[in-house]
């Protein structure tokens, strides 16, 4: 069931966390942040709304690094339940697709609910002080890529993050499959 995220709450501040990346390394929001701003995306493994776009994600990711803004992404569904999310799966996705930023491991999915991540892929985008400016889509793809040269809107709203500081006034929300959580108990 496809799910959409919720509208930007512009200036919200990012939550911090510490999680173990793939790379055998733990990342904190600090090591993560960028002068210019920092993108945390909760993605995982198994999402066809993920994997459909995963390029796009690393060739943006990778394009916003280029511009200061600092970038990580992080799976946070149940593992038990879905064991292609699971940690080792995990690495090998990362090195699979040439990640050029950390993939860090929510196990306890505490860092997803305290963002109130909602889908995968979901996007928050922070100004360089840490207030959300972005909380919307790649693009326009949705299960399956979209035809080349769409409108790279994650890309363009942090490009304006990283030289404004603000992020665009309409965004159109980011569609996924649902975080996987674990049961209640």
């Amino acid at each position: 069931m496809a799910v959409e995220t919720p509208i930007c709450d512009f200036g919200w501040r990012a939550p911090d966390f510490t999680l173990p990346a793939t790379d055998g390394k733990a990342r904190s929001l600090a090591d993560i942040r960028g002068p210019n701003g920092t993108l945390i995306m909760f993605i995982c493994n198994h999402c066809p709304y993920v994997r459909g776009v995963i390029e796009r994600i690393v060739r943006d990711g990778a394009a916003l690094q280029e511009l200061g803004i600092g970038v990580a992404a992080i799976c946070a569904n149940d593992a038990a339940n879905y064991p292609e999310d699971s940690f080792g799966k995990m690495g090998q996705f990362a090195a699979a697709n040439g990640f050029p930023f950390p993939y860090l491991h929510d196990e306890s999915q505490a860092v997803a609910r305290a963002y109130d991540a909602v889908c995968t892929p979901d996007f928050f985008g922070f100004d360089a002080g840490l207030g959300l400016q972005y909380r919307g889509r790649l693009d326009a793809s949705r299960r399956e890529a979209g035809p080349a040269g769409l409108e790279r809107e994650l890309y363009q709203a942090m490009k304006g993050v990283a030289e404004t500081g603000r992020g665009p006034a309409r965004q159109t929300p980011s569609m996924g499959c649902s975080i996987k959580w674990k049961p209640a108990g």
